[in-house]
C-alpha cells in the first residue's frame, strides 16, 4: 500500500495522540487544534479500513491493530525528529529551543547562574525553564533535558551525570544552644529534623569502616529544598544540606555543621533527556557546559 504525505502526517499525529495521552493535551503539544487531531484519526482508520482506538470521554485505548500500528508510527516520528537533528549539527552556530526542568533550589543555585553564561555563548539557542519540585514527564512535556538527583527509573530514557555534588549535617547556633550538639550518631535520633519529602527519612553516614543508618523525625516537613534550608535557619531541626547551599550561611553564621568527621552520602545530578534527542548539538553542548560548570563553580571557599 502506497503511503501519501497527508497519511505520513496522520501516522505522525497518531503517534503524539498515544504519547501525550489524549487528543487534546495532542494538540497543544503539536500546535493544532483537537478538530484536526480528530479528523486524522478518523481518516486514517477509514484509509486502513480497521479500528486503532478505542475512544470514550475520557480514556483512549489501543486496539491489538492500534499497538502494532502506533510502534511503527512512533518509529518514523522519531526518525523524522532524528533527521532533523543530523542536519542541525550542520550548522556552524547552534540555532533552536530547549526546554529545560529541574528542582527549584538547585535550579535557582547552580542551574540558572549556568544557563545565563550558556546563553552569552550561544545567544541563537532559546531556553524554556521549568522550575519545579515534581518529577516532570518529560516525553509528555517535550521536554529536551531534566536535571535530576537520582538515577533513571524509566528505561525509556537516557541519562549522563553531571556533577557529584557534597552534602554536610547543619542546624542553626539558635537550635544547638536550646538542645546541644549532637556528637555522636547515637545522638542524632533525640533531635528534631526538617524532613525533605523527596528523600528517604533514613540519614545515612559512615566514619572509617563503620556504617550508620539513622531514623530521623520532626514536626515539619517539606518538598522544597529551598524551604528545607529556610526551616533550618531558624531553628526548627537539623538536615542534611548539599554544601553549595549551606556554605553561604554558614560564613555568615546563620547555620553551623555537626559531626563533621563522618561522611553523608553525596549528591549525584544527571541530566535525563529522550533518546530522540541523543544526537542533538545543541543538547550536546548544554550537557558539557553543564558538566563543566559544574566542576569549575561549584565549590567550596
Amino acid at each position: 500500500m502506497d503511503v501519501s504525505f497527508e497519511q505520513l502526517k496522520s501516522m505522525v499525529v497518531f503517534a503524539q495522540v498515544i504519547e501525550q495521552g489524549s487528543l487534546s493535551a495532542a494538540a497543544k503539544h503539536i500546535g493544532l487544534s483537537r478538530a484536526v487531531i480528530s479528523y486524522h484519526l478518523k481518516k486514517l482508520e477509514a484509509q486502513l479500513d480497521v479500528k486503532l482506538l478505542n475512544r470514550s470521554t475520557r480514556t483512549i485505548n489501543l486496539t491489538e491493530a492500534g499497538q502494532a500500528y502506533y510502534e511503527r508510527c512512533r518509529v518514523i516520528a522519531e526518525q523524522a525528529s532524528a533527521a532533523n537533528q543530523q542536519i542541525e549539527n550542520f550548522k556552524s552556530e547552534p540555532v533552536g529551543l530547549l526546554k529545560i526542568t529541574c528542582p527549584v533550589n538547585i535550579g535557582l543555585q547552580t542551574v540558572v547562574p549556568a544557563l545565563n553564561e550558556f546563553k552569552k555563548i550561544y545567544p541563537k539557542i532559546a531556553l524554556d525553564v521549568m522550575l519545579t519540585d515534581e518529577v516532570v514527564n518529560i516525553m509528555k512535556e517535550g521536554i529536551d533535558l531534566a536535571i535530576r538527583g537520582a538515577p533513571l527509573a524509566d528505561s525509556g530514557l537516557q541519562a549522563t551525570k553531571l556533577a557529584t555534588l557534597p552534602t554536610c549535617l547543619c542546624g542553626a547556633p539558635e537550635y544547638f544552644n536550646q538542645h546541644g550538639r549532637p556528637t555522636t550518631p547515637a545522638d542524632l535520633g533525640r533531635h528534631q529534623w526538617v524532613i525533605y519529602k523527596l528523600t528517604s527519612g533514613v540519614l545515612n553516614l559512615k566514619k572509617g569502616s563503620r556504617s550508620y543508618s539513622i531514623a530521623t523525625n520532626g514536626s515539619i516537613s517539606t518538598n522544597n529544598a529551598a524551604a528545607r534550608t529556610a526551616f533550618v535557619e531558624a531553628g526548627h531541626g537539623l538536615a542534611r544540606i548539599p554544601t553549595y547551599d549551606a556554605w553561604p550561611k554558614i560564613k555568615v553564621g546563620t547555620l553551623e555543621t555537626v559531626l563533621d568527621d563522618y561522611a553523608f552520602n553525596d549528591i549525584n545530578v544527571y541530566g535525563v533527556f529522550p533518546p530522540g534527542t541523543a544526537n542533538s548539538k545543541k543538547l550536546r553542548l548544554l550537557l558539557n557546559y553543564l558538566k563543566e560548570y559544574f566542576t569549575s563553580q561549584i565549590t567550596i571557599a
